[in-house]
């Protein structure tokens, strides 16, 4: 082996023990705080709870400075996402005019891993002055702010990861992961469905995924239809008119008695196809879904039937009557895969 090639090994094998040791560091961190929890943190849980049903329009203020205040911008995103109004607020510029931003109906939930940082002293007065509930989230309980709190979220004193003891490492994902224990603890107090989890999640991926088929299906005005007693003729000039891939076939009652797909049409083929009754080449009994499942469902049966392969399902309603229909090609526009 070269000595080039022994350099390259050994600092790889330098590299991966550093990155072990800070993952170490700061998983002793988590731990130690896990252990911690007390009664204070279900203090914070219920008075943001409370603050939540009392119906005042309160939101949960999170403030920090520095890389707290990165960890406070991430938590704000956090709570507002999963049902708790929440947003960041910058200690500096509360100072000059955003103070105003923070009524009485409100909780901080204010970061600092030394509780000392002058830039907080402003907000913190602010709490006191008109009785707005300040939580502290800090590792040092004889602070300023600790002090002042009326919750204390304590850390525990853990290594930071950084060699020299200075970087925020271990604190702020301490601090990160508290303030995450605290909205999930919310949530699962709210009772938060996966498709409740949407009305904060309109545009993400989690929001396409849960998307109901009654939200891209077309509609039963929409659909392409005739009558059991038409002529093929009929159902191929509304194929062409609606252009969805189909034709369901449906009885004086407007219930489904049948679907003709373009490949049924291909498998018909023949001279006489055009005078032929409708009820010859339409399948019955084809695959439905309910309006009120999720479109990923329908996705999954379209794509995954062994041994099909499906490009639309019938939508029924709550009473198992027609209601519209899906397609693949509307599962995909929808950024549903």
């Amino acid at each position: 082996m070269t000595a080039e090639k022994l350099i390259q090994n050994n600092n790889a094998a330098q590299d991966s023990a550093a990155g072990r040791r800070v993952l170490e560091t700061e998983i002793a961190g988590l731990k130690a705080l896990s252990e911690a929890l007390d009664g204070e943190f279900s203090q914070a849980v219920e008075a943001i709870d409370q603050m939540k049903n009392a119906g005042g329009n309160g939101r949960l203020i999170i403030a920090g400075i520095g890389k707290s205040g990165h960890v406070a911008r991430k938590l704000a995103a956090t709570f507002a996402s999963t049902g708790t109004p929440s947003y960041f607020v910058h200690p500096g510029e509360a100072s000059h005019g955003d103070l105003g931003m923070v009524t009485e109906n409100d909780i901080v939930l204010m970061l600092s891993n030394s509780g000392e940082n002058a830039e907080l002293s402003d907000l913190i007065h602010y709490t006191r002055r008109f009785g707005i509930t300040l939580i502290a989230m800090t590792s040092n309980a004889g602070s300023t702010l600790a002090g002042h709190a009326d919750i204390v979220l304590l850390l525990p004193k853990a290594p930071e990861a950084c060699p020299n003891g200075l970087a925020p490492t271990t604190s702020t994902t301490m601090m990160m992961a508290l303030g995450d224990a605290i909205a999930v603890t919310l949530l699962e107090r709210m009772g938060l469905t996966e498709e409740q989890f949407k009305v904060f999640h309109p545009g993400g991926k989690l929001g396409q995924r849960l998307q109901k088929v009654a939200d891209i299906m077309h509609k039963f005005e929409d659909l392409p239809l005739v009558a059991q007693n038409a002529k093929m003729s009929e159902a191929i000039i509304m194929l062409s008119e609606k252009n969805l891939g189909a034709v369901l076939i449906i009885d004086d009652s407007k219930g489904l008695c049948g679907i003709i797909t373009d490949g049924d049409l291909k498998r018909h083929m023949s001279g006489d196809l055009m005078e032929k009754p409708v009820t010859d080449i339409m399948s019955t009994g084809p695959r439905s879904i309910s309006q009120d499942a999720l479109a990923v469902e329908a996705m999954n049966i379209m794509t995954k039937t062994p041994g099909r392969y499906i490009t639309s399902l019938i939508v029924t309603d709550q009473n198992g009557k027609l209601a519209g229909m899906i397609r693949l090609q509307d599962c995909l526009q929808a950024g549903i895969a």
